[in-house]
């Protein structure tokens, strides 16, 4: 056999050690000097300054409850593929060359206090006891047990207020692990700087969100996985399709959506136009296409017929039932629809309510929560059912008038967290405040948390993750850590250093993240240079 394989083999991965050393790839930068990279940034930690090299072959070792988690170990395996994809043609070389080196961890030990798999679809009674809390410590004393070193790393799942946690939590323990671990060319290994480690960490807000629209333009089921994937990365929680019907929808295998929640939005009675191409007889007439009929209990049988079969599908308990930019003007104007109206004695913004009341009662019948866009708490408040989540977005101070009535909210002011608008910058996503205006601590537990917000007129398939990253890690970060612990100082010093490392992060992942500074979304870099310098 020719031996020039194989010389053409180190060739190519000497080459790929000089570029990724020439572009300061191979380890993270410091940051105020030290080694704080980590996104979204815990809420405690502290670190030391040993360098520890973990073991290709690491182990899982599961304990408590938990320890038969499929999720759990496949993640794990999802995670070591991460964090070990450039040492495996180095390790082929010193297995070839019989070497076999010495690692300070080799085993990660997972203690999870909750065998519950189905937890991360159930918002409980209020989401702030959905909890993800976690220690973790990478043990800097380096035990020899017959000559190989050994370092455990542990993911401890607390329990807090008698709720077990999840292996959910777990999860996110593993993504930070995977951020500690940084492959370093001149070593040839992966290593873990600046330990040992100490991290305790909780997210502040239950409702992480990333809306996606499917709608505009086609998005095939692969890249819809792959974005649902990277959320993950940013410990973002909650994934939302708006699903445009013309009785079809893309259908996702929940299984592989195992870190976060994913909630279906169908935008009744308006945006529903295409509901009419399957159906006409929702349509009021062929000039008036929407918003959907109002008169016809046709119309809600088809409404409840596609809550039935998509219940099957979405297991949180959230959806979103839309009921914005409701322009109901053709109502009037449509003889049977204005005769229903003069029979009843009902004004079209007074069927309008009526629409949307009868829908939230079939998604509830669903044993769903129903979430409405603001419009609908601006014009009826009084009127919608209590277990309502008003969606805010049209701008600031919404949420404080919901929470001072008793609803609870998600933030989504556009003017700071749609994607959409490529002329606002991550500074404007990182500094945005869910609960801007709202006091009371009791009323600041009713905003469930945020969502930014996707929507797909102006991005398809070629753009769409380039325009959702890096200004979603902005927000996610905003919805992750403690106020206090990010609202002081100044940002372009403690929080764009990360945030340059993290883009980085995801592009090695594989994730389309433009550069941090641009801007406008998407544009291309200028000039050569390394990620980070972008």
């Amino acid at each position: 056999m020719s031996v020039y394989p194989f010389k053409s083999i180190f060739l190519i991965v000497a080459l790929a050690l000089y570029v990724s050393e020439t572009l300061g790839l191979s380890s993270p930068p410091e940051i105020n000097g030290n080694l704080t990279y980590l996104w979204p940034l815990p809420s405690e930690f502290t670190h030391g300054n040993d360098t520890l090299s973990v073991d290709p072959g690491l182990l899982l070792a599961v304990g408590g409850i938990g320890g038969n988690s499929e999720i759990l170990r496949a993640a794990f395996d999802r995670y070591r593929g991460i964090v070990f994809k450039h040492s495996d043609g180095l390790s082929i070389f010193s297995r070839l060359r019989g070497r076999r080196p010495a690692y300070d961890i080799n085993k990660l030990k997972v203690i999870v206090h909750s065998d519950n798999e189905e937890a991360v679809y159930t918002l409980l009674q209020s989401m702030q006891e959905m909890t993800e809390s976690r220690v973790i410590g990478v043990m800097a004393t380096k035990l020899r047990t017959f000559g190989i070193i050994f370092t455990l790393l542990f993911i401890y799942v607390l329990c807090r207020n008698q709720l077990a946690n999840t292996v959910y939590g777990a999860l996110r323990g593993l993504e930070t692990f995977s951020q500690l671990c940084a492959f370093d060319y001149g070593a040839k290994s992966v290593q873990v700087y600046k330990a040992p480690w100490y991290i305790r960490d909780k997210p502040r807000f239950a409702y992480r969100g990333l809306l996606l629209d499917t709608s505009r333009h086609f998005l095939p089921i692969d890249v819809i996985k792959q974005i649902i994937e990277s959320m993950s990365y940013a410990k973002l929680s909650c994934h939302r399709l708006t699903v445009c019907f013309l009785f079809m929808f893309p259908h996702i295998d929940l299984k592989l959506c195992q870190s976060v929640n994913v909630m279906a939005e169908v935008d009744i009675p308006g945006h529903a136009e295409s509901w009419g191409t399957g159906y006409p007889d929702l349509w009021p007439s062929p000039s008036c296409r929407e918003p959907l009929d109002v008169t016809k209990n046709f119309t809600f049988d088809v409404v409840s017929g596609i809550l039935t079969d998509m219940r099957k599908i979405f297991p949180f308990e959230l959806f979103h039932l839309g009921g914005d930019e409701v322009n109901t003007g053709c109502w009037s104007s449509t003889p049977h629809v204005k005769q229903w109206l003069q029979s009843r004695n009902m004004t079209t913004k007074e069927a309008y309510q009526y629409f949307v009341l009868k829908a939230q009662e079939i998604a509830i019948s669903k044993n769903w929560t129903p979430v409405n866009w603001e419009e609908t708490f601006n014009a009826f408040a009084g009127n919608l059912n209590p277990r309502t989540v008003v969606h805010n977005w049209l701008g600031g101070g919404v949420c404080p008038k919901a929470v001072a009535k008793g609803f609870r909210c998600i933030f989504s002011n556009q003017g700071v967290w749609y994607l959409d608008h490529l002329d606002v910058p991550w500074d404007k996503f990182y500094t945005a405040e869910p609960v801007e205006g709202i006091n009371d601590a009791s009323k600041q537990e009713l905003v469930l948390g945020g969502e930014v917000c996707m929507w797909g007129e102006t991005a398809d398939t070629s753009n769409v993750q380039q325009t959702i990253w890096p200004r979603a890690a902005a927000a996610a970060e905003r919805l992750w850590t403690s106020r206090e612990a990010i609202s002081t100082g100044n940002i372009t010093l403690t929080a764009l250093p990360r945030l340059l490392y993290f883009r980085c992060l995801l592009n090695r992942r594989g994730v389309q993240a433009a550069p941090v500074t641009n801007s406008y979304a998407r544009s291309p870099p200028s000039g050569p240079g390394s990620c980070y310098e972008q």
